[in-house]
C-alpha cells in the first residue's frame, strides 16, 4: 500500500531530493508547508499536493487527515532550518506520524533526550537522513577498516577529511549564516562527516577545534584507532586546484596514502535512505547522538571570526 507523506520546509535547497525519493518509491506527497511560496518544483513531482504558507493551517489539515485510516499521513519529512527541527519533530510525532528529518537532526544533545521522551509517549519513530553511510565508497571503506582492525586491533590510521562546497553570498545572509540557527559550518555542512568518522572509528577521545569562522572551520579528532585532521569550507577558493572550474564541491577522506573521493553519487542517496526507512532499516536518534555531541563541542569551543 502506498505510503502518504507530508513535508515541512518545501522551499529549501534539500526538499526536492525528499520529494524525488517519495515519488520514486511510489509514495504520495499529500501536503507541504513553507512560509515561502517559491515551491514550483512540486508541480513536477506531486501537483495535487495541498500547500500551506501558514503552519497553523498546515497542522490543522494534518490533524484532520489523521482522523481517518484512509487519509492519515504515515510520515512527515522535515527540511526546515536546523534550529526548528526539535519543534517540528516533536509536533509531527504528536500528530501520530513517523518522522524523517534532514541533518543535523538537532543542535543539542539535550534535544535528542526530549525527542526520545516524545517517541515513547506517542509510539512513533524518528529517522535521520545519514546518507553518507550508504555511499558505495563508504561501505567499501568501512568493510576494509573493520577487517584490518579485526586482524590488528592496535592499528593506527592517520586521516584527513576535506569537504568544500561552494556557496554564494546568499549563504551568510540566510539562516545558515547565523550560528544560533544553523549551528555554524561544522554543524550545518560537517555533521555528515563527523557521523562518518563515528561510523568508521567509534566515539572520539579528543575533539579540538583549531578554527571556526563564518566560511570555514578546521580541527582535530583523536579516536582509539585514528588521528583525524578535518577541514570544512563554503568558499570556492578553498577547492583543490585540480577541480576548480570543473566542480563546485569536493568531498574526500584520505587514510594514509589512500584517497577516497566521493563527490559523485552523494546527491542520489536520499531515495536509498527512504527505501531503508520504509523497509525498517533506517537510522534513528540513537545513531545521531555522537555526531551531535561532536558538533556541539566544536561550537562551544572558542570561535575565531
Amino acid at each position: 500500500m502506498s505510503k502518504k507523506f507530508a513535508l515541512i520546509g518545501a522551499a529549501g535547497y534539500i526538499a526536492p531530493r525528499h520529494m524525488k525519493a517519495i515519488k520514486e518509491l511510489g509514495g504520495t506527497l499529500v501536503a507541504a508547508y513553507d512560509k515561502s511560496d517559491s515551491v514550483g518544483v512540486i508541480d513536477s513531482i506531486s501537483p495535487d499536493s495541498e500547500f500551506f504558507t501558514e503552519f497553523e493551517r498546515f497542522s490543522h489539515y494534518i490533524y484532520q487527515l489523521q482522523r481517518n485510516e484512509d487519509t492519515k499521513v504515515d510520515y512527515i519529512s522535515i527540511c526546515s532550518p536546523n534550529y526548528l527541527h526539535l519543534s517540528h519533530i516533536t509536533l509531527a510525532l504528536r500528530m501520530g506520524c513517523d518522522v524523517i528529518c534532514e541533518k543535523p537532526l538537532v543542535l543539542h544533545k539535550a534535544d535528542l533526550e526530549e525527542i526520545q521522551l516524545v517517541e515513547q509517549e506517542t509510539g512513533k519513530r524518528l529517522y535521520n537522513i545519514l546518507q553518507l553511510r550508504l555511499h558505495d565508497a563508504v561501505i567499501s571503506l568501512k568493510s576494509q577498516i573493520d577487517q584490518e582492525l579485526l586482524e590488528n586491533p592496535d592499528k593506527q590510521y592517520d586521516c584527513e577529511i576535506q569537504y568544500i562546497t561552494s556557496r554564494g553570498k546568499w549563504y551568510q545572509e540566510s539562516w545558515k549564516g547565523d550560528i544560533n540557527k544553523s549551528g555554524g559550518i561544522a554543524t550545518n555542512i560537517g555533521v555528515h562527516f563527523f557521523d562518518l568518522l563515528y561510523h568508521l572509528f567509534g566515539e572520539p577521545i579528543i575533539n579540538e577545534n583549531d578554527f571556526q569562522g563564518s566560511h570555514s572551520s578546521k580541527g582535530k579528532l583523536k579516536f582509539k584507532n585514528a588521528n583525524v585532521n578535518w577541514f570544512l569550507s563554503v568558499d570556492s577558493d578553498d577547492l583543490p586546484e585540480e577541480v576548480k572550474g570543473k566542480q563546485p564541491t569536493f568531498r574526500a577522506i584520505q587514510i594514509g596514502d589512500e584517497l577516497v573521493e566521493f563527490s559523485k553519487g552523494f546527491t542520489d542517496l536520499h531515495t536509498i535512505s527512504y527505501k531503508e526507512i520504509l523497509e525498517g532499516r533506517g537510522f534513528g536518534g540513537k545513531e545521531a547522538v555522537c555526531c551531535i555531541e561532536m558538533t556541539e563541542s566544536i561550537r562551544n569551543q572558542s570561535m575565531v571570526s
